[in-house]
């Protein structure tokens, strides 16, 4: 007979025996349950992390696992963050910091030394060693070096520069054999509203990213070689002193721009940024590499007054200062300013128009006969002392 002692201590045992079979009968149910539920990014219950790699320039969706299985970074990123990290891990290593050097010779000791002048930014062309930047990065300089994100610095040369479309090609001066050359992208298919990443290093803060859209097309703006430079794209990316000659990519991580000038009455970032399009840099930059500079149509042997002066002597149309004689110009007749008795100047010919569209300036003749290839026949609306007539001549090939 067992007291009430032992019964109580038997009734405890059991009781507690009883409870641990429920634990673990209710572990193993839990277990069950969540080994039936996928774990992000796998690809099935039983199958594991796949081995297979995204296909290259993939971004991956957020959360989803890395080939090792592994979730990349942060889980809350959108896939629009996905996409700028994405362009910016592939272009990163084309873009540039050039330093434009001056040698000035010592006053006292006639001794030159090198003073730098400015800087700004550029991108890989090609494996050959080419530097895209603007004119203005470059202009008058004498040395030019050029930095890369691995903090790497290299000598190059001026290969040549097309001023009246900002545009300058720049070669290092020794091989780099691990260079990564920016795609080439279009811009001809642009639309306002598409996103746009802009790389480059304004104020001296070497591969700034910042981020927008293309806020308009077709934009005029008066350049570094006095010319209107057309059909440039306008952008809200932040563009400060120091992103000219920068790549404008897209969404792709395709260059559709070069970065290279705002409209500021500060001189700093205001939304308002301007980009020179990608159709017009394939254009210009396979030139100067061939050529060192740029062969365009031109009318031949015809030097034009500058459009300032035309305009405060209440001239409309682009002035002929001067036609070299013997050229095709000359002998069909056109001529350039001349003198009177007294020794005043006089105009003579002003072109007027080309091929019927209407010429205003010389900014419009130069625009317009980038439309045309070399030995081309245009007919030109030629006006002198108030008569008009019109002359045909066969563009020729200068820079």
């Amino acid at each position: 007979m067992r007291t009430p002692t032992s019964r109580s201590v038997l009734l405890a045992v059991i009781a507690l025996s009883l409870a641990l079979v429920a634990c673990a009968d209710a572990g193993s149910k839990a277990q069950g349950r969540s080994s039936a539920v996928p774990a992000v990014g796998d690809q099935s219950a039983s199958s594991g992390p796949s081995e297979q790699s995204p296909p290259a320039g993939q971004v991956l969706a957020p959360g989803a696992a890395e080939p090792n299985g592994q979730a990349t970074g942060n889980s809350r990123l959108t896939a629009e963050e996905q996409n700028t990290i994405e362009i910016v891990r592939r272009c990163r290593n084309s873009v540039v910091f050039v330093t434009n050097v001056q040698f000035v010779r010592d006053f006292f000791s006639s001794s030159e030394q090198e003073v730098p002048r400015g800087s700004g930014s550029g991108f890989v062309w090609d494996d050959q060693g080419h530097i895209v930047t603007n004119f203005h990065v470059i202009d008058e300089g004498d040395k030019f070096m050029v930095s890369f994100p691995n903090q790497k610095q290299y000598e190059a040369a001026l290969v040549g520069r097309d001023p009246r479309r900002d545009i300058a090609v720049l070669k290092l001066k020794q091989q780099v054999s691990d260079l990564v050359p920016v795609v080439v992208g279009t811009s001809k298919d642009l639309q306002v509203g598409q996103k746009v990443v802009a790389i480059g290093n304004p104020f001296g803060f070497d591969h700034t990213v910042t981020s927008g859209i293309v806020s308009a097309l077709g934009r005029s703006m008066l350049g570094a070689g006095d010319v209107t430079i057309r059909d440039m794209i306008q952008t809200d990316a932040s563009i400060n002193p120091g992103n000219s000659g920068g790549p404008l990519l897209n969404s792709s991580g395709e260059l559709i721009g070069m970065n290279t000038m705002i409209a500021s009455p500060s001189g700093a970032s205001s939304g308002v940024g301007f980009a020179l399009p990608v159709d017009l840099i394939r254009k210009i930059v396979p030139q100067i590499i061939q050529f060192g500079k740029v062969i365009r149509p031109d009318l031949g042997g015809v030097e034009f007054v500058r459009d300032e002066v035309a305009q405060r002597a209440g001239i409309q149309g682009a002035v002929i200062l001067e036609v070299t004689q013997g050229s095709p110009a000359y002998q069909m007749g056109l001529r350039g300013l001349s003198r009177d008795a007294f020794g005043r100047l006089l105009v003579r010919d002003v072109v007027t128009g080309i091929d019927g569209t209407k010429i205003k300036s010389y900014d419009d003749l130069f625009n317009a006969l980038d439309g045309y290839k070399i030995g081309d026949t245009v007919t030109l609306a030629i006006e002198r002392e108030g008569k008009a007539r019109t002359v045909k001549i066969e563009l020729t090939g200068n820079s």
